[in-house]
């Protein structure tokens, strides 16, 4: 008899790409993986290869990890890291009510 276990979305639609997506998504979640607190990555564009579209497969895979990334570009160069959580903002106030 099989055995059940219960699973993030996130992680399911990761481990269940395939064809040429799945290897792309397996590429990038392996950068995005390696990256610890306060680190980010680096990548230079190989010939060919166009920012827009490594920025959008970076971003692709984040999401599907469940993750949100910064990338930033500085030429024909990215930089990229994981969002910090948002504990740390402030709150605005609520607006008072009209006094009328």
């Amino acid at each position: 008899m099989p055995e059940f276990e219960v699973v993030p979305l996130d992680e399911a639609r990761l481990k269940t790409a395939n064809g040429r997506q799945g290897q792309i998504v397996k590429q990038y979640s392996r950068y995005i993986e390696q990256l610890a607190d306060g680190q980010a990555g680096h990548l230079n564009m190989g010939e060919g290869e166009k920012v827009t579209t490594i920025r959008r497969r970076l971003i692709t895979t984040a999401r599907l990890m469940g993750m949100e990334l910064v990338v930033k570009r500085s030429g024909e160069e990215l930089y990229f890291w994981v969002k910090a959580s948002e504990k740390g903002k402030k709150r605005r106030r609520r607006a008072k009510p009209a006094q009328g």
